[in-house]
């Protein structure tokens, strides 16, 4: 018979083996280091030639090692997925760690408590991704448009930690119809950096139809006011609401399996007559969905308010505070004084209505707050941010009447630079209810209104100077841009539009309030407390070379960007002050 092929006794010997030969290197010490045994059956008799495995066998069974690899740990498993570029599959997982087959139903059971936790999200049938990445196709809700006009999305049913990322949508081909808000689409979505990704329209499924609809009833039918609902809504009998044609109308949907033409729905509340000066205000509310209504609880619990107590507060009604606010304010919410101290330097007081005090956390009051953030003013009439018997009530500051108050007192040197200030809960009564015109005209003649004692006025005058004087030394930007104040006649119509006068009575204000706003941010920080700001960054340089042209053509030049100041724009305006180019 012949002779038995001898076994492979190391890799350079075996001729079908593609495992990378293992070279001995001699460790610190000087001994080299032992050649790695092979697989045990490698070393045995072979088989007879019928049952010899095949070349490729042999390299899997040259490779495989004599313990498999260890399943890897929840943590390296977020890594991995966190890592992947999109969507991975077991077996993309068993080949990255290296894992047998024998090991599927252990890592089954393991992603499976992974996912339970929060840590994976299923991408497809086979498929899981990290909880923070999108599919590469994944329904998304279009929110808006960005500044370009173009369509921005969010993801629909996001479960991941944090806030959804932003999806900046493509917009539509030629021929399509553009997103709108509301409207649903499957979107190819693309990573384009840490919680933003690039959409491309995929399919529409839809979206759901707006909540109430703002229009003009006519023939039955109801014409959406906003340009942007391309589709008119039908009226059934009966849900007319009692609304007459020509009448701006509050309506909502109702339900239907109708695909095509227009859509049922029912009419909830009338507005008025089309044409009316006084519905352009209401169209602009709903429009907008300026919330104008406070649910029951949160009216209850206003009309619960009453009256602070002085015990726990700083008794501030002996000091003359007065309130300073436009001819047409409804309501008076913060109040100032002034005194000059020994060695030339002011005390200034700044009182504002304290409002904590009535809307506490949690409550009704504070979500409606939450919801508004703040009253929003029309010609002819406001939208309160707190109902009116606080808005207009305990937190009006009212003359002659005790109110809870926060306060700070501010000390200023003779040049109007701060050197100190503390904050209080206080009491206080209004000794005046002031306008800015007033105010300016008892300056201007160098009286006082009867309720206020002598050199009030000149007192509160003598502190903005001051404050006025050390901010121009600062170099600070002043910009002085006037405001439009719309005229109403009797019956709501619009009669004139004119510029606001600018007086040194609203710039006093001004200069109170930011110092005020000053101390707060430095109490902030003093407490260590979380705290926003709003940054004026430097323009670009692009921006500042096309108005370097502009001011060359005026014979008006800036300094280098490097080497540039805010109080090199005030000089610029200084400069032209008074001049036809100021304007």
């Amino acid at each position: 018979g012949k002779t038995p092929r001898p076994p492979a006794a190391a890799p350079e010997e075996a001729p079908h083996a593609t495992a990378p030969r293992r070279i001995a290197v001699a460790p610190p010490g000087g001994e080299s280091e032992a050649p790695a045994k092979r697989p045990r059956r490698l070393a045995e008799a072979p088989a007879p030639p019928a049952a010899r495995p095949q070349g490729s066998s042999r390299r899997r069974a040259a490779a495989r090692p004599d313990e498999p690899a260890p399943l890897p740990t929840k943590a390296a498993l977020r890594e991995f997925l966190a890592t992947a570029a999109g969507r991975v599959t077991k077996s993309d997982i068993a080949r990255a760690f290296g894992l047998t087959a024998d090991q599927r139903q252990e890592l089954r059971l393991l992603m499976r408590e992974l996912a339970a936790e929060g840590g994976a999200t299923p991408a497809g049938k086979r498929g899981v991704i990290a909880p923070s990445r999108l599919q590469e196709i994944a329904p998304v809700e279009i929110t808006g448009t960005d500044p370009d006009g173009d369509p921005v999305a969010r993801p629909v049913g996001w479960r991941g930690e944090g806030r959804p990322p932003v999806i900046y949508m493509h917009p539509e081909p030629a021929g399509r119809p553009a997103l709108t808000a509301g409207e649903k689409v499957l979107a190819r979505l693309k990573p384009i950096g840490p919680g933003k990704y690039e959409g491309r329209t995929f399919k529409r499924i839809g979206g759901a139809p707006p909540a109430r609809i703002l229009g003009v009833f006519e023939e039955g039918r109801i014409i959406p006011t906003d340009r942007r609902q391309k589709g008119i809504w039908e009226v059934p009998r009966g849900e007319e609401g009692g609304a007459q044609p020509g009448e701006i109308v509050l309506a909502e949907p109702l339900p239907s399996a109708r695909h095509f033409g227009p859509k049922p729905a029912r009419i909830i509340e009338r507005l008025g007559v089309m044409g009316e000066p006084r519905s352009v205000s209401l169209v602009c509310i709903h429009a907008h969905g300026i919330p104008d209504i406070f649910p029951a609880e949160a009216v209850q619990q206003a009309e619960r308010a009453r009256g602070v107590a002085a015990h726990g507060r700083t008794d501030l009604r002996e000091t003359a505070l007065i309130t300073i606010d436009g001819e047409d304010a409804r309501d008076f919410d913060d109040a100032v004084f002034a005194e000059p101290e020994d060695g030339g330097g002011w005390r200034i007081l700044v009182a504002i209505a304290d409002v904590a005090h009535y809307v506490t956390t949690g409550s009704a009051l504070d979500r409606e707050a939450w919801a508004r953030g703040n009253s929003v003013y029309f010609p002819d009439r406001v939208v309160p941010m707190l109902p009116e018997a606080l808005s207009n009530g305990w937190c009006s500051l009212r003359p002659a009447e005790d109110r809870g108050c926060l306060f700070v007192e501010m000390r200023f040197d003779a040049q109007g630079r701060k050197h100190a200030h503390s904050f209080g809960r206080g009491i206080m009564r209004s000794a005046a209810r002031l306008t800015y015109e007033e105010v300016q005209a008892a300056a201007d003649a160098g009286t006082d209104p009867a309720a206020l004692p002598e050199g009030h006025i000149a007192r509160l005058y003598g502190a903005f100077r001051a404050l006025l004087a050390a901010r121009e030394k600062r170099g600070t930007l002043d910009l002085d841009v006037p405001e439009r104040k719309v005229v109403l006649d009797a019956h709501g119509r619009v009669e004139s539009v004119l510029p606001r006068a600018r007086l040194d009575a609203h710039r006093l204000i001004e200069e109170f309030m930011v110092a005020a706003n000053v101390c707060a941010a430095e109490e902030l920080e003093r407490l260590v407390q979380p705290c926003m700001y709003r940054v004026h960054d430097k323009p670009s340089d692009q921006k500042l070379e096309g108005l370097r042209q502009f001011l060359a053509t005026l014979d008006v030049s800036l300094p280098p960007s490097d080497r540039l100041h805010p109080r090199d724009f005030a000089r610029v305006l200084e400069k032209v002050r008074g001049t036809p180019e100021e304007r």
